[in-house]
């Protein structure tokens, strides 16, 4: 046999070899799914697959970026002076507690995301704030500048922000287009400027289609603001010199909650001024008022306390029973008028929730204050009304000034 035959024979016998091994290879057998194992699908919004920012994040050397908030910068009580650069990803800024006098540019030139800056309690002037350095930050939604020196409303301002605090400071001018462009604010306050009547008089706050609370406490102010929108629901007023409110105003304002008029100098209140279907809380104690008004079914709680008022006409307040829809009061303070006698009993017919009827002390005489028999009304609760009031820890055993105090304080005074 020829060598060249013998090596065919070899070569015949290897392919053999080799074939017999894979020809009983099931392929599927391969490609058994395991137990218990889901299928994987995949989800391109999903954050843990792809990190939003490297890890550790940049953050500014005079500040501190807490690990569990990598989105937030805390620059707070640290005597700084100037801003620092503020990095790309940061959505929360706190500033507050400084000496910054100044807010220019530079430092939010690679922001984007930012969403809230508090620069409250530095001395920050308006001729200091570098023009649009808020408004070129377009997912801004919160600015805190209250305790500051500013002297003129900041604009521009960017249209996505929410809530603009900037209480405590200096303001006395609304410049024509200052709060144009701003259709999402919910919050402005204004408390403790210098705003007079003549700084309102172009309607500012009429177009603030969302408008929700505006706290204009502490100014100047001599009539009520004109033109506001009527999506607004808390309005704080007190400590002005406003002393009369026309009886229409309220109309256009039917979703108010909430209302602080105390401290001013109101006389006559229109019967039907309050005449609102929302209204929880009426403040108008330290005013000048003679008499009683109108009180709505929603009211729960009444404040007329350090007024003129020598008796309480409780028909006044309520000129009809309903007894499918009730008065909702549950709260009178009158204490630091001039009463001689307490509420007719024909009040728990007409407000058939009262629990707590403050009278205080009396400035019957000029020169002295007196008490009225019972300094406190209230009324003993049914099983219901105990468990539910023991809930909301509203039980105690012992009226005193402080407990009086602390429920003259049911709402912060910025309707937090």
């Amino acid at each position: 046999m020829g060598i060249l035959s013998q090596l065919s024979i070899i070569h015949l016998l290897w392919a053999a070899t080799v074939f017999s091994q894979y020809e009983d290879y099931d392929f599927e057998d391969e490609y058994d799914e395991v137990p218990d194992q889901h299928p994987f699908y995949f989800n391109p919004s999903t954050q843990a697959e792809v990190p939003r920012f490297p890890f550790p994040v940049e953050c500014a050397r005079e500040c501190f970026c807490p690990p569990a908030f990598p989105l937030s910068m805390y620059c707070d009580h640290r005597k700084l002076k100037t801003i620092p650069n503020i990095p790309s990803h940061v959505q929360q800024l706190y500033l507050q507690s400084n000496d910054i006098e100044a807010v220019p540019a530079g430092p939010f030139s690679n922001v984007t995301f930012l969403r809230e800056i508090n620069l409250s309690h530095n001395k920050i002037k308006f001729h200091m704030i570098d023009q649009g350095v808020f408004a070129k930050l377009p997912n801004l939604l919160q600015i805190h500048l209250q305790h500051n020196e500013l002297e003129e409303f900041p604009f521009p301002l960017p249209s996505s922000l929410e809530r603009l605090l900037l209480g405590f400071n200096k303001i006395s001018r609304l410049s024509g287009n200052a709060l144009e462009g701003l259709p999402n604010i919910t919050m402005l306050d204004l408390c403790n400027n210098f705003l007079d009547d003549s700084v309102l008089k172009g309607k500012p706050f009429s177009n603030m289609k969302n408008l929700m609370q505006l706290n204009l406490c502490n100014n100047k102010l001599q009539t009520m603001p004109p033109d506001l929108p009527s999506s607004l629901m808390y309005l704080s007023l007190e400590n002005n010199s406003i002393s009369y409110v026309p009886e229409n105003y309220f109309n256009r304002l039917p979703k108010i909650i909430a209302l602080r008029m105390s401290r001013n100098n109101l006389q006559n209140i229109p019967r039907n001024t309050f005449n609102l279907p929302n209204l929880l809380e009426l403040n108008l104690g330290h005013n000048k008022l003679k008499q009683v008004f109108y009180i709505p079914r929603s009211l729960q709680h009444l404040y007329i306390e350090d007024n003129d008022i020598e008796f309480i006409n409780v028909t006044l307040m309520c000129p009809s029973i309903d007894p499918m829809n009730t008065n909702q009061l549950t709260y009178i303070r009158v204490d630091q008028n001039k009463l001689t006698v307490p509420i007719s009993t024909y009040a728990f017919f007409c407000f058939p929730h009262i629990r707590t009827i403050y009278y205080g002390e009396q400035n019957v005489n000029v020169n002295k204050s007196t008490q009225l028999r019972m300094t406190v009304f209230r009324r003993f609760l049914t099983p219901e009304e105990y468990h539910e009031a023991d809930d909301d820890r509203e039980i105690q055993d012992h009226e005193t000034e402080e407990d009086h105090e602390a429920e003259d304080n049911y709402f912060h005074p910025y309707f937090q």
